[in-house]
């Protein structure tokens, strides 16, 4: 079979960014991915698909799908025949416009598999979400949708295993904190063209921050419209409409399910949940319609199932998905419940607010939830997809500690409970995926970060930015700090790009796929490096040559591996 289409538009597809020029570029990535062809509807494909630049065409933001089941996937694309357009809109109608959708086993649409029609309203921003039931487990699809005689770009989606299934492998990315004005999406390109089962996105996907006139590193003039902070449901649409024609971001998402779930930057920063960054408590009264506004376009630019449509301020972000017998995702929503940050927030020395047992990054629901979910799961790994670093991370090299307080730092008792309570119910195998901190770790967890003797009892990867904090570097002496001040911390980059895994039954691999800058676009990837976790044996290892799979290392391997690790740490 020739490659597919949505792997062929990668970090070197571009477009312009101007009101006009912006919708052509986006039409243009619609061509790179590919149109498919409806049996006997060859020439209105070939019309629909020349006309990409036009004013009409209203697939300008792409398609996508996500949160895949053995038997199901829900599908999404947002009609916007202008995504820049001032008031939100997308350049839509304020009327109802009806859409057909096909899923078919090819990507040119010969076997169709299904078939239907919804329909694409103002009240949610002409969006569509699908869910396509009655698919069989561990397959490829793909899809797209139409209207009219405009036919979308074809995505690619796969089904889990069955439940029950014991799946050899698992193949995903994950990544996180993608600001549209520090950089260039080629991350996005790269993550595109990687062979993966699905995406996990961990939050900060837009930010709320006004853009500058420049459009900052894209040095793309911008309207007024941007400069201010993302405060209501216009405004949130018009910043998706800006993030969402990105031709690599249209391709990462084209390629494989996407399961998301957000950090602060949808809303606004390092808010908890009620309670605004304090920044912002001059707005008082007008918090939680912020909120509301916010959730609804994070809603309606992003493919979620029918049980996670907001209701107010509120939205059901938390849930598990299944990967056969091998691996849950569960995937975590550390905003909406947690309590306000200890000691005003910022970073301070470890005291009774931080450690106070009634403080939650997750509420107690959340919390009984996951617990249950180790007890009762059958699933060799259990992932927790998580939006800030749970391991401790100290600032201070010295005897003393200064910790970050929005993080599980701020939160000692509730990261004590959950990883007691994964020990004390017979998870052998946690491994936490991170995201929000700009920055590549591996990381051992730890039960008592306060006593040296305490048991490892699981790992983590913090994943760096897909361009948030712009270009970065491999080492940095913040870096060399915490590597100093954190004997647990294994690892540290300050690149950008994502992380790629494949987790088999007897170990868990993480590639550090990193790009050497993003303030200019096509920067080539790399594997800075690969850690693993072996079955049965928590924390994390750096890969090498050699190493035997399913089993402890002998006494010199790990004196190499260990070898390895100070030189890594020393940034060699």
């Amino acid at each position: 079979m020739s490659a597919s289409p949505t792997r062929s538009a990668g970090p070197a597809a571009k477009a312009a960014i101007g009101r006009r020029g912006f919708v052509g570029g986006a039409g243009a990535a619609a061509v790179l991915l590919g149109t498919g062809a409806i049996p006997g509807e060859a020439a209105a494909v070939r019309s629909a698909a020349a006309r990409t630049a036009a004013r009409d065409y209203p697939f300008t933001l792409g398609v996508a799908s996500g949160d895949p089941l053995p038997n199901s996937v829900v599908l999404w694309t947002r009609l916007a025949t202008d995504p820049l357009a001032a008031d939100g809109s997308g350049g839509m109608p304020p009327r109802p416009v009806g859409v057909a959708y096909e899923v078919a086993e090819d990507e040119r649409f010969r076997r169709v598999v299904k078939r239907g029609a919804v329909t694409a309203t103002p009240a949610l921003g002409h969006s569509v979400h699908p869910e396509v039931w009655g698919l069989r487990p561990s397959t490829v699809y793909y899809f797209r949708f139409r209207v009219g005689g405009h036919i979308s770009p074809v995505g690619r989606t796969r089904t889990a295993p069955s439940l029950d299934a014991r799946n050899a492998a698992v193949s995903f990315a994950f990544a996180s904190c993608a600001r549209w004005d520090q950089g260039f999406y080629t991350a996005y390109g790269h993550l595109a063209n990687e062979d993966l089962d699905l995406v996990v996105h961990l939050g900060d996907y837009l930010y709320e921050y006004g853009i500058n006139a420049t459009g900052g590193a894209r040095n793309q003039p911008m309207g007024p419209e941007f400069a201010g902070e993302t405060t209501d449901l216009a405004r949130y649409r018009l910043q998706y409409g800006l993030y969402k024609s990105d031709p690599n971001l249209m391709a990462a998402h084209a390629s494989a399910p996407f399961v998301v779930t957000p950090d602060d930057h949808e809303v606004e920063n390092n808010w908890a949940d009620e309670i605004p960054e304090a920044s912002s408590q001059s707005q008082g009264e007008l918090w939680m319609p912020r909120r509301t506004a916010a959730f609804q376009a994070y809603y309606e630019n992003l493919p979620f199932r029918a049980g996670s449509v907001p209701s107010g301020a509120d939205m059901q972000i938390y849930r598990k998905l299944s990967y056969g017998t091998l691996l849950d995702f569960n995937v975590l929503d550390t905003r909406q419940y947690r309590d306000d940050q200890p000691y005003g927030d910022g970073s301070d020395v470890p005291g009774p607010e931080s450690t106070d047992p009634s403080k939650s990054m997750m509420g107690l629901a959340q919390e009984k939830w996951l617990l249950d979910n180790f007890a009762r799961s059958r699933a060799r790994w259990q992932v927790l997809a998580n939006q800030a670093p749970m391991a401790e991370t100290d600032q201070d090299a010295t005897d003393g500690k200064l910790l970050f307080m929005d993080p599980w730092d701020g939160y000692v008792a509730n990261r004590e409970r959950i990883l007691g309570g994964a020990r004390d119910r017979g998870v052998d195998n946690l491994v936490v995926i991170t995201g929000d901190r700009h920055q590549n770790y591996a990381s051992n967890l730890l039960l008592d970060y306060d006593d040296p003797s305490s048991p490892v009892v699981g790992s983590e990867f913090v994943g760096t930015s897909i361009t948030s904090g712009g270009d970065g570097a491999d080492m940095t002496p913040g870096g060399e700090n915490l590597l100093a001040a954190n004997p647990h911390l294994k690892f540290f980059n300050s690149q950008r790009g994502y992380v790629r895994c494949k987790v088999t039954r007897e170990e868990w691999r993480s590639d550090y796929r990193v790009i050497p800058y993003v303030t200019r676009p096509d920067a080539p990837v790399s594997t800075r490096a690969t850690w693993v976790v072996e079955n049965g044996v928590p924390g994390v290892q750096l890969a090498s040559e050699g190493a035997v799979v399913g089993r402890r290392r002998s006494a010199t391997e790990k004196s190499e591996a260990e070898l390895d690790v100070r030189r890594a740490r020393a940034g060699r």
